[in-house]
């Protein structure tokens, strides 16, 4: 089955109206999408649709409208707004709806909302001659004007028993047009190269040199690159990752591995990025049997491994270059220097060797830096960070190919 949600985080707010009942579908046609989904209750919508039933299909404790002292502990209104990749109301009452123009922050619901970098989107729920009421129509105009994603409202038997506009979507239809949103298109029609993970540099059968690259990065950038429309090739050193749904994955070992299969069709790319953290040296031969353990200190002669990037960028028929520049310090300067000497036209730089982004986290910051300027990414989890850093190189792309 297609899963366009995949590593999507889906946050739904219910509000009390009587189209609450069809939440615990949503939540399952949203999961079935692949979206992982945290629900929160606003005050009364319980009288609607239980928060067990709630639980039981998204396999997560449902969050209710009070902001208590143990919920500000655990999982708060901040850590929710930052969790999330949409915000959907679902239902969306015409009181909720008020709520969110005026930028309410009187439960968790709204808080949530005022919080949240991410889009929002509603789904309006109500009886329709509420919504073809003039301040209705007003609160629609202005949540629109200000990038709101409105989902339906359908029309038809309502009940109430009248018949007209304002009846919510149906679950699949709402669930669909939020794994629309994320299917940009702004690539379709180009080919985007990425290399990922950690490469593996053996020593003898049984052990190598590596590094602590996850490989996550370059594949929630794969995965980004797919949704804006982009003809993908992941070329990825060994990680525990399961590939993109979608994209063409070539597995390698060894940075020679990889720099082969780079150049196997690296003519026919629009797009190469470099996020792969290749080994720059590699033993010089490798032993045929392990090497048994007998002197009291071994020798390795090291030799160079041939640079993709640099390869790359200065082919004589080469893509747009993107690099990753990932360091322990100092990390603007370093990276610029390598964004000149390797003569690339953007390089994203992030600090390694904490403990809260880089390798082996599920979170990271990006500081994208070309010859003329400097856009900061902010720490979030790597997918999101991965559509925000492809629309940027999806600008910069642009530009250079007017």
């Amino acid at each position: 089955m297609n899963k366009p949600l995949t590593n999507k985080r889906v946050l739904l707010g219910v509000s009390a109206g009587i189209a609450a009942y069809k939440s615990p579908d949503l939540v399952r046609k949203l999961s079935e999408l692949g979206a992982e989904v945290e629900v929160i209750l606003t005050k009364n919508a319980d009288q609607f649709v239980a928060p067990l039933a709630l639980q039981a299909v998204s396999g997560r404790p449902v969050h209710n409208y009070a902001m208590t002292a143990e919920s500000e502990s655990g999982m708060g209104h901040i850590d929710l707004a930052r969790w999330a990749d949409i915000v959907l109301v679902a239902p969306a009452t015409a009181n909720v709806i008020a709520r969110l123009c005026q930028g309410n922050a009187d439960e968790l619901l709204t808080t949530v909302c005022v919080a949240t970098e991410v889009p929002i989107a509603i789904a309006p729920a109500m009886n329709q001659q509420m919504w073809q009421n003039s301040a209705t129509r007003s609160n629609i105009k202005l949540l629109s004007d200000r990038d709101v994603l409105i989902l339906g409202p359908d029309s038809g038997e309502q009940a109430c028993g009248e018949v007209g506009p304002g009846r919510m979507l149906q679950p699949e239809d709402i669930a669909r047009q939020v794994a629309s949103h994320f299917s940009t298109g702004k690539l379709a029609g180009r080919r985007v190269m990425i290399t990922a993970g950690p490469t593996w540099e053996a020593i003898d059968p049984v052990r190598g040199i590596t590094n602590h690259s996850s490989g996550l990065m370059g594949y929630a950038l794969a995965q980004a690159a797919y949704e804006a429309g982009a003809e993908v090739t992941l070329i990825s050193g060994p990680t525990d990752l399961t590939p993109p749904e979608r994209v063409n994955t070539i597995n390698v070992v060894s940075a020679l591995d990889m720099h082969q299969a780079v150049f196997d069709d690296i003519e026919s790319q629009d797009i190469f990025i470099g996020v792969a953290a290749v080994a720059d040296y590699r033993p010089a031969s490798s032993a045929e049997q392990k090497i048994k353990k007998n002197a009291d200190e071994m020798s390795i002669r090291m030799v160079k491994n041939p640079d993709i990037l640099a390869d790359v960028a200065c082919y004589s028929k080469r893509p747009f270059c993107v690099g990753f520049a990932a360091e322990t310090n100092d990390v603007v300067n370093y990276a610029r220097g390598k964004l000149e000497r390797k003569n690339l036209d953007l390089i994203a730089a992030n600090h390694v060797g904490g403990t809260d982004t880089g390798f082996g986290t599920p979170d990271n910051a990006i500081t994208l830096i070309s010859s003329d300027t400097v856009t900061e990414l902010p720490k979030q989890n790597k997918f999101a960070l991965a559509r925000n850093l492809v629309a940027e190189i999806t600008k910069h792309f642009q530009t250079t190919n007017q």
